[in-house]
């Protein structure tokens, strides 16, 4: 791996913390164009990061003319994360934002040059099965799909929610796209109602087939990433992402203004949403009670 000790590091850190590279501050020289390095995941994230973008702009900060934005995606690849970040490096920016990646020491101070925001929350951990049992009270079978790689409190805090509602949990984890077809298979077999899905970069770009697995089995489809809603979930709650994203910008502004990385506080989700989809629900034959519907953030009919 090239030097990664040369500049400052903005972590987004979805679902849980994955690995980051500290980066070092170093001062602005004058009437130089800064120059920021976007560090995704997928071109999928392109999407998901428009509000940082769009935040950047509201700053002052328009790629082109006041900042220059250099992107790489490792299009899904793990392996290829590091050497893009050695590569974007080399490029000699100001600040690097990576979308799904970073380590830091604590939240209230990251430490070396690293800080960032997370979708990491404990109010939402177990929170997918409540809101289920709340809207359909009849459930006592659930199969929740996620990435043990990923080091949140969301699985443990969901058996531990499940337990407290009587509610029988199915253990379904994919590490990689190879282990969907499996995880697929067993819904089949098992018949549980519902399906949580516990968000991850993996599980992301599987969102289509999770969509298909439980509209060919019938199942209910719950859980914290809002994108579960393009494929035809009942509801979800989490954070807001837009939120985040543009307070992402800011710490970049203030990064780009001289503020030390590492003394920025690693941000918590302060904004949740609950959606609800009707749709859906009627045509899961599912009544979705007045109780629910009214603490919702959106209702799609």
């Amino acid at each position: 791996m090239a030097d990664m000790k040369r500049r400052d590091f903005i972590s987004f850190v979805g679902g849980a913390a994955a690995t980051a590279w500290p980066l070092a501050a170093r001062a602005q020289q004058a009437k130089r164009m800064p120059k920021v390095g976007i560090l995704l995941f997928a071109q999928a994230d392109l999407a998901v990061i428009d509000p940082f973008v769009r935040g950047l702009e509201a700053l002052g900060y328009v790629d082109g003319k006041t900042v220059s934005l250099e992107y790489r995606d490792a299009a899904g690849s793990y392996a290829r994360v590091a050497e893009l970040a050695d590569e974007l490096v080399r490029l000699d920016p100001d600040v690097i934002f990576s979308f799904g990646a970073g380590l830091v020491a604590s939240l209230g101070r990251p430490g070396g040059n690293i800080t960032g925001l997370t979708y990491v929350h404990d109010a939402l951990a177990g929170k997918s099965v409540e809101l289920l049992k709340d809207t359909v009270p009849s459930v006592s079978r659930v199969a929740i799909l996620w990435n043990p790689n990923h080091a949140d409190p969301e699985f443990r805090e969901t058996q531990r929610a499940s337990r407290a509602l009587g509610v029988q949990l199915q253990s379904l984890e994919v590490r990689e796209p190879g282990d969907f077809e499996g995880a697929f298979q067993a819904l089949g077999r098992e018949r549980p109602e519902a399906l949580i899905v516990i968000g991850s970069r993996l599980i992301a770009l599987q969102r289509h087939r999770i969509g298909d697995a439980c509209a060919k089995n019938g199942l209910i489809l719950v859980g914290v990433p809002s994108w579960l809603m393009e494929v035809g979930a009942l509801l979800t709650y989490g954070p807001n992402v837009a939120d985040i994203q543009r307070r992402a910008a800011t710490y970049v502004d203030k990064i780009l203004k001289g503020a030390r990385p590492g003394d920025l506080p690693m941000q918590q989700p302060t904004a949740f949403e609950l959606i609800i989809n009707v749709d859906v629900a009627k045509k899961l034959g599912v009544t979705v009670p007045p109780t629910v519907i009214a603490r919702a953030d959106k209702v799609i009919e």
